[in-house]
């Protein structure tokens, strides 16, 4: 998936708005989503709170996590 925000890379503002926009978009709390790797770079990898997990499979099926 590709997403672009439009917060500075600085002080980890935009880790910060990408959290709040995947939360958004999902419709989960963004206390639910972390950052696995990449908290510097470019390219990220995103983690799911196991209970947020199983509700957003139910919701979309073909969903992968």
């Amino acid at each position: 998936m590709r997403v672009r925000v439009a917060a500075p890379p600085v002080d980890g503002a935009a880790n910060a708005a990408l959290i709040r926009l995947l939360a958004n978009e999902l419709d989960i709390a963004p206390s639910a989503i972390r950052l696995v790797s990449g908290m510097t770079g470019r390219r990220k990898v995103i983690g799911i709170s196991a209970g947020q997990r199983d509700r957003l499979m139910a919701r979309w099926p073909g969903l992968r996590l």
